[in-house]
């Protein structure tokens, strides 16, 4: 049972129990990404969860990484495009030693300028260790293809021009901003005692509550191509149709479309394009759902020679699935791969915890497991083929990267 407990600041507490575990996750999530950043601060969320990590006024950053070896347990953090996670897991006898480390991680972090110094040249190195990998950037390329100017474009790792010039005062003022109660969701998972619920109330009412609203920015689809040369044994090509907001009726429907278009092994892109013509290596599809906006991608990586013919296999297959639609086979197939994925992926405290973690913040809504399963049960097959007419018949946006000087115009004709 999934219990929700709201302080007067704002901060809501989501606590699941489970007596049969001997492991607890604890997760600070935070209602803020690079989807909220302006462009001169394109980074700053990224940087901030670096910093959380680098010392406060009790504990050098070494003495924080040593602190969770010392339990055998685990502390890590990640920046979304429209949410951060801080987030440990140990044993049940160390929960309270784990939630004080983190609270003074969250509260307490001192942003000393040489660690300052340190990890901004931490974070230009993760940047190119991205741009290094030309099947990582060109999902980033195919967010500036379909979104534009919008910030649901701009990357999480930020803009080394503007990381550059990030002072202590830049990272305090954001978080002054975005660091408060209304965005603040505290989430907790299996076996823990009553003593550490009332040690998380008393810690995060120190949150500052709400200083002002902020509106989710606007991010309309727009597709267009985004071409970059790189030095590249492949080229990566990606294809962005319009998907669904996070909130959508049809989300079942979709994952149940994604599976059957590039989410398997058997699936349609992967046994037509690797298994029957040897085209890829890789190829895949993929969903991403936000507030307000979603993107359902395609992904192939394929030597220059044959981009063309790579290309001509995809539309074929994305042509097929909007006009005739998936079989009941794979519908069934696919309900019973989708409940299975969703029950093993609850079997560790750090799935549960991050999984009411990010439904409190993002849907204010917890169904149960039964609810969930009748719902994908319910999904019929006309829901589906009705949804991939709506967005495969769509013009895509497209990103490529490859070694040619020039766009491939044959490709894009």
């Amino acid at each position: 049972m999934i219990n929700r407990l709201t302080l007067e600041n704002g901060v809501r507490i989501m606590a699941e129990a489970n007596t049969d575990v001997r492991s607890v996750s604890i997760g600070i999530w935070v209602k803020t990404g690079s989807r909220n950043e302006e462009k001169k601060e394109n980074g700053i969320s990224h940087l901030i969860e670096h910093m959380l990590f680098k010392g406060t006024k009790t504990r050098s950053a070494q003495e924080i990484a040593e602190a969770f070896d010392r339990i055998g347990g685990q502390v890590n953090a990640f920046t979304a495009k429209e949410y951060t996670c801080y987030y440990a897991k140990v044993l049940d006898e160390h929960a309270e030693f784990a939630l004080d480390v983190l609270q003074d991680m969250f509260f307490h972090s001192e942003f000393e300028e040489l660690e300052l110094y340190r990890e901004k040249n931490v974070v230009f190195e993760e940047i190119k260790m991205v741009e290094d990998t030309p099947d990582d950037i060109v999902h980033d390329l195919l967010s500036e293809a379909s979104y534009g100017s919008s910030s649901l474009a701009y990357p999480i790792l930020g803009d080394p021009h503007a990381l550059e010039s990030f002072t202590e005062k830049d990272l305090r003022d954001y978080m002054a901003r975005f660091y408060t109660g209304d965005r603040v969701v505290v989430s907790v998972a299996g076996h823990f005692n009553e003593a550490l619920l009332e040690a998380l109330k008393e810690t995060f009412a120190q949150v500052p509550p709400r200083s002002q609203q902020f509106d989710v920015p606007c991010s309309t689809f727009q597709p267009t191509v985004k071409y970059r040369q790189k030095e590249s044994e492949q080229a990566h090509l990606c294809l962005g149709y319009p998907g669904l907001e996070i909130a959508s009726d049809d989300m079942f429907a979709l994952i149940l479309l994604n599976n059957s278009l590039g989410g398997s092994m058997s699936s349609r892109l992967f046994q037509t394009i690797r298994e029957e013509r040897g085209l890829c290596y890789s190829v895949f599809s993929y969903h991403s759902a936000y507030e307000h906006a979603g993107m359902l991608t395609l992904y192939a990586g394929t030597q220059l020679s044959q981009l063309e013919e790579l290309m001509t296999a995809i539309e074929a297959v994305t042509s097929s699935f909007a006009k005739q639609g998936m079989t009941q086979k794979e519908l069934e197939n696919g309900k019973e791969q989708l409940k299975g994925n969703l029950m093993l992926g609850l079997e560790s405290t750090n799935s549960r915890m991050s999984r009411n973690g990010k439904n409190e913040m993002l849907l204010q809504e917890h169904r149960t497991l039964d609810e969930l399963v009748k719902d994908i049960n319910n999904v019929s097959i006309e829901q589906v083929n009705d949804l991939a007419r709506r967005l495969l018949e769509e013009k895509p946006a497209v990103s490529l990267i490859s070694s040619s000087e020039t766009i491939p115009t044959n490709v894009f004709a």
